[in-house]
């Protein structure tokens, strides 16, 4: 297992006086690493492993990243400020069953999360979902697009398909793009003040 982290920490602006947990979550490599080492300030720390065949027979969606060679064994963490206000800490949780013990840990003390779709695999994003929302997370799914699948879905087919609440946020996200990805997180920002105030995003 290699772990990167920064050689130069950037100090946090004097002006910083909320801090933010985002869980960054989602199926088996649906874009959680992707999506935190592009929009971090600071050098993201990254607990990536190389895949063996052993995972093989234990991790589902393997057939569809055939290139795929390494996986996050513990988290991602990353950091961004959205003003000179709020800085959000972005921890990116393993997709895999078998590393979902350290979902709980992960989870505590955070104030929402962005739920990364793969539409090739739409399956392995309920349990994300499910987790999200039995631990009562703000929360909103973003639909990384790969560019391989078979056709285009609109937003709607995919809020049909994962049944979700009228109320959560759904947009498209490319997870390499930092533009992208800041829209999300920001929409994510607004969704929880909104909730916190009794309101729903229109």
């Amino acid at each position: 297992m290699s772990v990167s982290s920064t050689s130069l920490y950037e100090p946090l602006a004097p002006s910083t006086t909320v801090s933010l947990k985002i869980l960054v979550t989602g199926g088996f490599g649906v874009g959680k690493t992707t999506l935190v080492s592009s929009i971090s300030e600071i050098t993201p720390l990254t607990t990536e492993a190389e895949m063996t065949q052993a995972g093989a027979g234990v991790d589902e969606g393997l057939e569809l990243r055939p290139d795929k060679t390494t996986t996050t064994v513990a988290f991602d963490f990353g950091r961004i400020s959205i003003d000179e206000e709020i800085v959000l800490y972005l921890f990116g949780a393993p997709g895999q069953e078998r590393f979902h013990a350290l979902w709980e840990r992960l989870c505590q003390g955070a104030v929402g999360a962005v739920v990364l779709v793969d539409t090739r695999d739409v399956e392995s994003s309920f349990a994300a979902l499910d987790r999200v929302e039995r631990a009562g997370l703000p929360h909103l799914v973003a639909h990384n697009p790969f560019g391989d699948e078979d056709r285009r879905w609109s937003l709607e087919e995919i809020r049909t398909s994962l049944d979700l609440d009228p109320g959560t946020p759904l947009l498209r996200c490319d997870a390499r793009d930092p533009a992208q990805v800041g829209t999300a997180l920001a929409e994510l920002v607004l969704h929880r003040q909104h909730m916190l105030e009794g309101t729903t995003v229109r």
